[in-house]
């Protein structure tokens, strides 16, 4: 690019080369441009833009040339502090080295029209100044570095192409006003432009109490005189305080057309719609999911600005969008509620059915001298049965309530054996566990759940032996035991944490068990999960212990 740039402007514009190096010249800058990479779509609005500029560059004229120039100038030194590496810095300072000496050697004295520039001149800009775009071909980075992406910054090369103009108008007025020779013109542009440069320099930064121009503009760039923190901080509250996303959204555009350069601002969301202040035929929308903004001014809205509207378009919509979340989940937790009481009362006629079921087995199988055994049994068992029905109607009516009656461990287990007496189950607990009490419903729910699950396991295989164990030692532990298969990992990895996959029911009887074991102070968990030997336990929380595979059930 600087090389065609420099067989075009080197010999002179009335060289019967010079146009034919132009426009390669251009078209290496159409190569080599920062601003619009392939994998973006270009507006074809934009193409306009090259069109243009390849035919005011087609007109030959020095002042042309030198505003192409000073847009270089501004190009390169935008794309060059990006640059990390020592050979793309060198390749960016040649360049730069490179148009400034022509610029300043050759083509404004173009411009100004003064005496023939002497000889030596001549050939130091056409043959001398090559070296350097040479020295840029040779200089070549790595091709990891000319793929990466670099960042331009448009800010830095605006003020390098404003600076470059201002060293061409400025000696132009020197020599148009005081009657300068051309150098001595330059130099006095240069050194006015270094003390202006300097003094900024010094006022920029920070010292001596003054925060200093440079957090002034930054303060003014991110806030365009806005009180956007304050907008921040009020948005917040709204968010924290109103749980109704309609009428969060309500109080938050209210607030927002407070700001002084607003006329009026609507708003459109699935359930409502509004409009605050004026509509005006300056307007500014953006949408983000479900929420639509409408920004009405009374003049067009500047860059910095809709940079702005966009921002707080964007807080208020991901505000609002959480606002509709959080009324997602509290109406998915108010269904997830009903949906385990249901299961829970569900199990709880299950385990019921399951009761009668064995007092029906006892009655079908007692002979007629067992009679009056059987008479007894169901004079104590159809009450206890009677009473938890009842238990589960109340928790129909409040969900929330926990049953806290307690029951002495020997009437408990008593009852348990005589109800179970059919199965094929073993009992054990040792004389120590009748000095404590239960609370009867826990105690009555899980065991029914466990004591279902290890029937299940024993109808596939009856060679299954299945043993409960009472004790009432430092804690109140009891488990249920099984010799049958391990349950598998993908279930226990979320056993008693949420609804797992079964094909015997809802997947829900463990979890339900889990949450009313923590609501009266006791944890159940798996004990042991190896083939041959399952064990599940429920125990008390006031002391960390549990069954483990080397605990062997007692006898009583």
């Amino acid at each position: 690019m600087l090389l065609t740039l420099h067989g075009a402007i080197a010999f002179g514009l009335d060289s019967y080369w010079s146009r034919g190096f132009l426009l390669l010249h251009y078209a290496a800058f159409l190569y080599w441009q920062p601003l619009f990479t392939s994998i973006r779509s270009i507006n074809p609005r934009i193409v306009i833009l090259p069109i243009a500029a390849g035919g005011m560059l087609i007109l030959l004229d020095w002042w042309l040339i030198a505003l192409w120039i000073a847009a270089l100038i501004g190009l390169i030194g935008a794309n060059a502090v990006d640059m990390r590496t020592r050979r793309q810095r060198w390749v960016y300072s040649l360049a730069l080295t490179y148009l400034l000496a022509i610029l300043a050697a050759w083509v404004m004295l173009q411009i100004f029209h003064t005496n023939q520039p002497p000889p030596i001149l001549r050939y130091t800009v056409r043959f001398l100044l090559l070296l350097l775009p040479l020295a840029v071909l040779l200089i070549r980075p790595s091709p990891a570095s000319l793929q990466s992406l670099s960042v331009v910054d448009l800010f830095y090369g605006l003020m390098l192409f404003l600076l470059v103009l201002v060293l061409v108008l400025g000696s132009f007025t020197v020599i148009a006003v005081m009657r300068m020779p051309y150098l001595q013109a330059l130099m006095l542009t240069l050194f006015t432009l270094a003390s202006i440069l300097i003094l900024l320099s010094w006022l920029w930064n920070p010292h001596a109490g003054f925060s200093g121009l440079g957090q002034l503009l930054s303060r003014y760039l991110l806030t365009v005189g806005l009180p956007f923190e304050q907008w921040i901080a009020q948005l917040a509250q709204f968010a924290e305080n109103e749980t109704d996303p309609q009428a969060f959204i309500q109080q938050s555009v209210d607030h927002l057309a407070a700001l002084p350069w607003l006329a009026g601002v609507g708003w459109r969301t699935d359930k409502q719609h509004g409009l605050i202040g004026l509509s005006t035929s300056h307007q500014f929308s953006y949408s983000h999911h479900q929420l639509t903004l409408n920004w009405y001014t009374a003049r067009p809205l500047s860059p910095a600005l809709q940079i702005h509207a966009r921002l707080l378009s964007e807080l208020l919509g991901y505000f609002y969008e959480a606002k509709l979340r959080e009324q997602e989940l509290r109406n998915h937790a108010y269904t997830q509620c009903i949906h385990e009481t249901g299961a829970r009362l569900t199990h709880d006629v299950k385990n019921l059915l399951q009761s009668m079921n064995a007092l029906v087995s006892a009655a079908q199988g007692s002979r007629p001298d067992q009679a009056d055994a059987l008479l007894a049994l169901m004079q104590r068992q159809l009450p206890q049965m009677t009473q938890r029905l009842q238990n589960t109607l109340d928790k129909l009516q409040a969900p929330q309530r926990t049953d806290n009656r307690l029951i002495r461990a020997t009437q408990w287990w008593q009852h348990l054996c005589e109800r179970y007496a059919h199965a094929t189950i073993k009992f054990h607990a040792p004389l120590i566990a009748y000095d404590c009490e239960l609370p009867q419903e826990l105690f009555d729910s899980v065991l029914d759940n466990l004591i279902a699950n290890a029937l299940r396991k024993q109808q596939q295989d009856p060679s299954i032996q299945i043993t409960v164990y009472l004790a009432c030692e430092a804690q109140i532990t009891l488990s249920v035991c099984d010799t049958g298969a391990a349950v598998t990992d993908n279930v226990v990895l979320y056993l008693f944490e949420a609804p797992v996959d079964s094909a015997h029911g809802l997947g829900i009887g463990l979890y339900q068990a889990a949450k009313q074991a923590q609501q009266h102070g006791y944890s159940l968990k798996l004990a042991n999960n190896a083939e041959g030997m399952v064990c599940f336990a429920l125990n008390s929380i006031s002391e960390a212990a549990a069954i483990t595979a080397n605990r062997p059930p007692r006898q009583a």
